[in-house]
């Protein structure tokens, strides 16, 4: 693994090669980042699983989001309880409260698009 490399947690991961979690995971991937899926169904992208439960995982340097902000709430404990490095809001997914929160922890927040930061090199 490189040590550049950032463990990346995506919420909202689909196994829809459509979607713009899926394309972030096959991205991240060939860019060296080892990822952690959590959506709404199992099933696997790029011979990963799919969770669907919140387990606790560590080391997580990145939560990256693809779900709606109606439906973050029910998250907010679990992402500040990882303690990642970074929070990135994608397009559509902005959340001034939970932003404030992971800052207060002292977690990095950005509302970027993660496969805009991958491929400008920026991740």
């Amino acid at each position: 693994m490189n040590t550049l490399s950032k463990k990346t947690l995506i919420i909202g991961a689909s196994e829809n090669p459509e979607r713009y979690a899926n394309m972030a995971a096959h991205r991240l991937i060939a860019k060296g980042h080892p990822i952690i899926n959590i959506g709404k169904k199992t099933g696997t992208i790029a011979g990963l699983p799919i969770y669907t439960e919140k387990k606790y995982f560590s080391d997580i340097h990145t939560v990256t989001l693809y779900i709606n902000p109606a439906h973050q709430q029910e998250w907010y404990d679990y992402i500040l309880q990882l303690k990642p490095k970074r929070l990135i809001f994608n397009p559509g997914t902005e959340n001034p409260e939970l932003a404030q929160l992971a800052s207060q922890q002292g977690i990095e927040v950005m509302e970027a698009c993660t496969l805009v930061l991958l491929s400008i090199d920026s991740y």
